[in-house]
């Protein structure tokens, strides 16, 4: 298995709805890729945030920048 057939079965994979023989594949190509770890790593750590359905409290730093990024962003005048 390449990076790109994993790629692309990455959401059944995720799902648990590859067969067996596949699922052994991908974990074969895990064993051996790191970026591809990475990515599936990231991907479980997202669904499990989102499973938890509690809020994430970002630190004080994180926060204050999203609020002026997002301030100076609706602050600009709308195109269209």
């Amino acid at each position: 298995m390449e990076c790109k057939d994993l790629l692309e079965l990455i959401n059944q994979y995720i799902d648990e709805e590859v067969d067996a023989s596949v699922c052994e594949k991908f974990e074969k190509h895990l064993a051996e890729c790191k970026p591809c770890r990475v990515v599936i790593d990231s991907i479980r750590g997202t669904i499990q945030l989102y499973r938890g359905d509690q809020p994430y409290e970002l630190p004080d730093d994180v926060r204050n920048r999203l609020h002026e990024t997002l301030q100076k962003h609706w602050s600009r005048p709308q195109e269209g």
